[in-house]
C-alpha cells in the first residue's frame, strides 16, 4: 500500500470509491453521507489545497481515502475543545469494502499523525456519526479519546462523536 496526496486525476476513482461506500453505510444505519455529499466539488476543493490523501493498493486501485486537514468545526466547542487551538482534523475518512479490514483506515490515520508531527501539531482530532461502528472502535484502538457528542449544522437531524488524540 502507498498513501500519497490526492490528484485531480483520481477524482473518477475517489466517486467510484464514494459510490461503493454509502450504500454499505446506510444499509448500517449510517445516514451520514448521501448522494450530494461528499461529490467531486468538495474533493476537488481538498485536492487544490493538497489536503487530499488516498491510499493505493494492487495496480493503483484506490482502496481509501482522507481529508487530513486543520478545518475544525465550530461545533467542536460543545465538546470542550478550543478551537483556536490548532489540530490536524481529519475528515472524509472512507474505505472501500473491498478493502475492509486491512489496515487501510489505521494507515490513513498514521499519515495524520505524520501530517502533524511534520507540522510541529501536537493535536489530531476527528468526528464520526453516532451509527458508524467500525470508527467507534477504531479510534479508541488508535489512542483517541472519547470527547463527547455534538450535531453539525451541514448535516442536520444527524448526532456525531468527537475524539481527540494528543502527540
Amino acid at each position: 500500500m502507498t498513501i500519497r496526496h490526492a490528484t485531480r486525476t483520481d477524482v473518477p476513482q475517489i466517486m467510484s470509491l464514494i459510490n461503493e461506500v454509502v450504500p454499505a453505510m446506510n444499509a448500517a444505519g449510517n445516514f451520514q453521507w448521501d448522494n450530494t455529499y461528499p461529490n467531486a466539488g468538495v474533493f476537488e476543493v481538498d485536492i487544490e489545497r493538497n489536503q487530499l490523501w488516498v491510499a493505493v493498493v494492487d495496480d493503483d486501485d484506490i482502496a481509501g481515502i482522507a481529508a487530513i486537514t486543520t478545518d475544525q468545526e465550530p461545533e467542536y466547542a460543545e465538546v470542550g475543545w478550543d478551537i483556536n487551538e490548532t489540530a490536524i482534523v481529519t475528515h472524509r475518512l472512507a474505505v472501500s469494502p473491498r478493502y475492509r479490514g486491512k489496515g487501510i483506515a489505521a494507515a490513513l490515520l498514521g499519515e495524520a499523525e505524520q501530517e502533524a508531527l511534520r507540522r510541529n501539531i501536537r493535536l489530531l482530532r476527528i468526528d464520526t456519526n453516532i451509527a458508524n461502528e467500525a470508527t467507534k472502535k477504531l479510534f479508541p484502538k488508535l489512542g483517541y479519546q472519547f470527547a463527547g457528542e455534538i450535531g453539525l449544522g451541514f448535516r442536520p437531524n444527524l448526532r456525531f462523536y468527537c475524539y481527540q488524540k494528543a502527540l
